[in-house]
């Protein structure tokens, strides 16, 4: 069975039932907030920004995850855009951990964009969203562990982190849209995409030996791309595939672990929860991917978590209702979440 779209409440997997008390699963269950590809058409998308994250700070969750592209790809990559946008995610009560989406910097060549140099852009992103290595955003950060830290050798991707919380490992990737980076416009741009690859399969193979090591209940891997974009008909991935190295380092670390993992990712802009299939179109056990609202559908999804239930996962739409539901205009939206 396939929905792109599911009522709240609807997804509670793997989560006890809940009681007259509202009791949902174990001492150790928490919650957390995912979003991503916002604000995109401002300045109007930002007050609209700021109603969800006012929605986020009254839940308090753990922490929130922003899953990148903090502006639309057709406006200019200014500093000053950035700035404004990082401004905001500072603005979460709670710890908020951001990873880099394309809009950010790959797509800032185009003549709406501004028609930058997307490497130079990339350290402006790097220098203006990662001022600590050791600590995620938000009023009250926490710790995480940066790639630049622990692998000198890729001291420059200071934006892949990781952290724990209640047996469940969380590992940011920097994954973007336009295929990843890898139809590059010059030799440069291929250089940077081969060598962020390398980083970024370190760096989650890294991630889930380290689940492994300590006896994780489960693994969150997030980041910006949808890796489905680059199917072909009969859902393998082209060779050309700017993500088939990634995903291939998912699929290798989730059969070893051989627990719940749930990947996050935002860039097509619809909420869609489904299994995660590899580069040959094949489900990979025991994976599950989300992707979050963004662009015209300013809301979020809080995620369940109960390291000592089965399923570890539960699945909840966070809608703000005075920011509309943008996409119900268009066929792919169901009507079951427009409430």
């Amino acid at each position: 069975m396939h929905h792109r779209f599911f009522p709240a409440l609807l997804i509670i997997a793997g989560l006890q039932s809940a009681t007259a008390a509202e009791q949902i699963g174990g001492d150790k269950a928490f919650s957390f907030v995912a979003l991503g590809d916002m604000p995109y058409a401002v300045p109007g998308d930002y007050v609209k920004f700021e109603r969800l994250i006012t929605a986020v700070n009254k839940m308090k969750p753990a922490f929130s995850l922003h899953v990148g592209d903090t502006k639309g790809s057709k406006t200019p990559c200014t500093n000053e855009m950035l700035q404004k946008t990082f401004d905001q995610l500072q603005t979460f009560d709670g710890p908020l951990v951001y990873t880099i989406g394309d809009n950010e910097w790959t797509d800032c060549h185009t003549k709406p964009a501004g028609g930058y140099d997307p490497r130079e852009r990339l350290a402006k992103v790097r220098e203006i969203y990662f001022p600590d290595l050791d600590r995620s955003l938000g009023k009250a950060p926490m710790a995480v562990e940066s790639q630049a830290r622990l692998m000198p050798e890729f001291a420059t991707y200071v934006e892949n982190v990781r952290f724990s919380k209640n047996e469940v490992v969380f590992i940011g990737v920097h994954i973007v849209g336009s295929n990843n980076g890898f139809e590059a416009f010059d030799l440069d741009g291929a250089k940077e995409y081969f060598a962020r690859n390398r980083a970024n399969i370190a760096w989650i193979d890294a991630g889930f030996q380290f689940a492994r090591d300590t006896g994780a209940k489960a693994v969150v891997v997030f980041t910006q791309a949808e890796f489905d974009v680059s199917r072909l008909p009969d859902g393998s991935m082209p060779r050309q595939s700017g993500f088939t190295g990634v995903l291939n380092a998912i699929e290798r670390g989730a059969r070893a672990l051989a627990r719940p993992v749930l990947l996050v990712n935002g860039d097509e802009h619809y909420l869609e929860l489904k299994p995660l299939r590899n580069s040959s179109g094949k489900p990979i056990p025991n994976v599950l991917k989300l992707m979050v609202y963004g662009e015209f559908d300013i809301h979020a999804v809080r995620v369940l978590v109960d390291p000592d239930s089965p399923g570890v996962f539960g699945f909840i739409p966070m809608i703000v209702p005075e920011n509309g539901m943008g996409n119900c205009a268009q066929p792919r939206c169901d009507a079951s979440t427009a409430q």
